[in-house]
């Protein structure tokens, strides 16, 4: 097994654990890691990097005792699940040991004392014991699939109700079952002989071993491939997001602009009852029309409903291409009481948005109340991306993959890029100097070569190493933003205009939707007044003179004046 690097993101320093009392119970946790290790995240959050280095981990599960597994893509000496200690109390595992031989994949949880993961192939389980890191039982079958659900969408996630069943994501085989597959023109397979094996979640017995797929039934049918699901306690429900469908324009460009292709359609937040059809391949969901439209194999041409329109909705919509890859439902008590049964889903990013900049690798959270969305999703992790836009996912330095909740109420993130693991957890406000602190001690981001074209003068240099590292991946590198969620910098007196209110901006953040040109966007800003006060009049100052932007600088003086403000 090859050595495991534990070192933070972009060299920075550890941080020696401290106990810190938070939450409306009391834990003691570590401080996070200097700038949050990278990461934007809300106001009195922090972050740490457990580990990495690790491989392609996938999905990951947190045990009663803060124990740590996680599914890899690839195997270590042959073993394909990992199992990671933190013996210190600091938050970063010392000891990792693998086990599984040959076994690799996507889907991890803890239930009833075992360990469950799963390859494409089959769902298996082993039995922890409370004195040992690796599982001392044999690891069992539980379910076995057909060498014919390997391909295309291969991977078999999986999560548990509260009953005794466990549901699994069988995906499709394809795009949108055409009969020549990814072909220009080609019409799709009506009906779609993949349905019910496949593009469905499957229910079967959770402690049952040497199960087939045929011993189990087709809970829901029509979900292209759920990657992220779980079931939530708070109203005992199945919930899925689904990775939409691919090629709009690239395969009907007669019907479909590349900006079409790009912003549709939306990956889909779903609650998944029983016997529920959610459409696919015959339909897909339009985030402009806001309803579910024929698909063009199928006789559609973005602008007829017909056999669609009494198909099941989503009940949330996210940006076309992001690549949902899990969910969580969040159940403890450090976080403040509006992460409370909320749902939090990671977004691993996609290949699917043609020549233009991709987009997701992020973490989101959207509010719930009565098992339905109880306002607008808002992004509460970000900075996985790097320090530049990229126009394939290969080029992200993280891709969000995998969630848990330790038992502590800290959220766990993996990526499957570098094989990064980062706890996020909640300090309150009597802790909420600590990001600013951290952040000065946090060495300046290189730029990538190509982004000081955006530059015009060499002052600006700075602001725009943090524009890269904060702002870029919402705001994008030529400042333009995204249609309907982050609003564009160039051309609006929101940065050339009040000083004050943009300074605010920063230090507060902004849930209102705001309209600029004509054009309403409502995607919320977290605050960063984690950053130095510097760091925001650097910032500041380069927007409001980038974009076609002229304006006035900002001193850190006129910052503090105003953080003062917000404080008082």
């Amino acid at each position: 097994m090859r050595t495991f690097l534990f070192c933070l993101v972009f060299g920075l320093v550890l941080v020696s654990c401290n106990p810190i009392e938070t939450g409306s119970k009391r834990f003691k946790q570590p401080l996070p890691d200097p700038g949050n290790a990278g990461l934007s995240l809300p106001e009195n959050f922090g972050a740490l990097v457990v580990g990495t280095d690790l491989g392609r981990t996938r999905h990951i599960a947190i045990r009663d005792n803060g124990d740590i597994y996680a599914m890899n893509r690839r195997l270590e000496n042959g073993k394909g699940v990992l199992a990671l200690k933190d013996t210190t109390g600091d938050g970063k595992a010392d000891i990792i040991q693998t086990f599984g031989d040959s076994i690799r994949g996507t889907g991890m949880g803890i239930h009833q004392d075992y360990v469950y993961f799963s390859s494409s192939k089959a769902v298996y389980r082993s039995k922890l014991s409370p004195d040992q890191l690796i599982p001392s039982g044999p690891i069992e079958t539980m379910v076995t699939f057909p060498d014919s659900t390997t391909q295309g969408h291969g991977s078999k996630p999986f999560t548990f109700d509260s009953a005794g069943n466990m549901y699994v994501t069988v995906g499709s085989h394809s795009n949108a079952c055409q009969e020549e597959m990814r072909s220009e023109g080609s019409p799709g397979k009506d009906p779609c002989p993949e349905l019910p094996v496949r593009a469905s979640i499957w229910k079967f017995k959770a402690d049952q071993p040497g199960q087939i797929q045929e011993d189990g039934s087709p809970y829901a049918i029509g979900i292209r491939n759920a990657v992220a699901l779980d079931w939530n306690t708070a109203n005992q429900t199945l919930y899925a997001a689904q990775h939409g469908r691919d090629d709009l324009h690239r395969f009907w460009p007669a019907y479909y602009t590349r900006e079409e292709s790009r912003d549709m359609p939306a990956e889909e937040f779903l609650r998944v009852e029983e016997n529920d059809d959610f459409g696919w391949p015959y339909c897909y969901y339009d985030p402009f029309k806001k309803e579910r439209m024929l698909a063009p194999e199928y006789g559609g041409q973005g602008d007829r409903q017909g056999r669609c329109e009494n198909v099941e909705k989503p009940i949330a919509v996210f940006p076309a291409h992001w690549g949902p890859n899990d969910l969580l439902f969040y159940t403890g008590d450090q976080f403040p009481e509006k992460y409370k049964n909320g749902a939090f889903i990671a977004f691993h990013g996609s290949w699917n948005r043609l020549e233009f900049e991709q987009a997701g690798f992020l973490v989101a959270f959207l509010p719930m109340k009565d098992g339905m969305p109880s306002g607008d999703w808002e992004i509460f992790a970000q900075g996985f991306l790097g320090p530049k836009a990229v126009t394939s996912p290969r080029e992200a330095i993280y891709r969000p993959t995998g969630l848990a909740q330790g038992p502590d109420g800290s959220l766990y993130i993996s990526d499957d890029q570098r094989g990064t693991i980062w706890r996020i957890m909640y300090y309150g406000d009597e802790y909420g100097n600590i990001q600013s602190q951290l952040a000065e001690e946090v060495p300046q981001v290189p730029l990538a070569e190509d982004s000081t074209e955006l530059v015009v003068e060499e002052k600006f240099l700075a602001g725009q190493q943090v524009y890269v590292s904060y702002c870029q991946g919402c705001h994008m590198k030529n400042g333009m933003g995204v249609p309907g969620l982050n609003p564009p910098l160039g051309g609006t007196d929101w940065v050339t205009g009040d000083k004050t209110r943009l300074i605010q901006v920063i230090l507060k953040g902004m849930n209102d939707p705001i309209e600029i040109n004509g054009e309403t966007y409502q995607n919320v800003m977290a605050s960063h007044s984690f950053l130095s006060d510097q760091q925001i009049a650097d910032v500041l100052t380069y927007i409001r003179n980038a974009f076609g932007n002229e304006a006035s600088e900002i001193s850190p003086e006129e910052v503090a004046t105003e953080r003062d403000r917000k404080v008082n």
